[in-house]
């Protein structure tokens, strides 16, 4: 969803990874490796999952959106094998829910978030407790994930509470259901300024970044993974295992995530 009636081409985005994901039957979960991932991963992972193949034996068909709402998917009973969540609290919402196979959780790879503009754009700032957010947005709109759900969002909210600037920009956000919706908005103009992944800003030339939100404002970006209870699939845990190895470390590495497993 996009709060505040703005954003339909975010919307939309979000509308079909739903309309995706509910289409799925379930007989796959049998047959075919399914993986729900943070649509922030999408670049890096659609990579790591061709570089995989070989050691997996499949390639995993990939449904992507934000970690929240592929967590109530699968607490829905969607038939995913393997879930790559942004943050540690969905996959522990899943865990604490005996979904996962606890022995399989790792904290996979770290993120930074950013404060992104149109590529056009001529705004320049330092990030800083008190800088005037409010000010550069003017009487435009600042793109963030969902802040009570999707895992930028919160990140984003956490820091710009703690510089001390929430307050002043709160009616000013405009609330996409992904990073990736979040990240649409700017690119397309249609929102001043945007909060999103690093990961996320490198990978779409149509925004800039003009800072970084300090690491200590917010909670570490964590992305952790795990294959789920009821998964069946016999390919699962040499994804897993190819998906903490050095070569697909590399690929992580060259999107801008930090890569946090042991065997990287």
């Amino acid at each position: 969803m996009v709060r505040n009636g703005f954003g339909l081409k975010a919307a939309a985005i979000g509308g079909l990874t739903a309309m995706l994901i509910a289409a799925m039957p379930v007989a796959h979960a049998d047959d075919r490796l399914i993986v729900f991932a943070a649509a922030s991963m999408k670049n890096a992972l659609d990579a790591v999952n061709t570089a995989c193949e070989a050691d997996v034996g499949e390639v995993a068909i990939i449904s992507y959106a934000a970690s929240s709402a592929l967590a109530k998917q699968i607490e829905g009973g969607a038939p995913a094998d393997v879930f790559i969540a942004a943050d540690l609290d969905w996959m522990k919402y899943l865990s604490d829910k005996k979904l996962t196979k606890p022995d399989t959780e790792v904290k996979l790879l770290g993120n930074q978030i950013v404060l992104v503009a149109p590529k056009d754009s001529s705004v320049e700032t330092r990030i800083v407790k008190g800088f005037d957010l409010a000010g550069l947005i003017g009487d435009g709109r600042l793109a963030m994930g969902d802040f009570k759900a999707v895992p930028a969002g919160k990140y984003g909210k956490a820091a710009l509470e703690s510089l001390g600037v929430w307050s002043s920009i709160e009616g000013k956000v405009a609330q996409a259901e992904n990073v990736r919706a979040a990240l649409k908005l700017v690119s397309t103009g249609e929102a001043a300024l945007g909060i999103v992944y690093a990961t996320d800003a490198h990978a779409e030339p149509g925004v800039k970044v003009i800072g970084t939100l300090p690491e200590d404002s917010h909670p570490p970006i964590v992305y952790p993974v795990a294959q789920m209870a009821d998964s069946r699939d016999k390919d699962a845990p040499a994804f897993l295992e190819c998906l903490q190895s050095a070569k697909t470390g590399e690929i992580f590495k060259a999107q801008g995530f930090t890569v946090l497993t042991p065997s990287n």
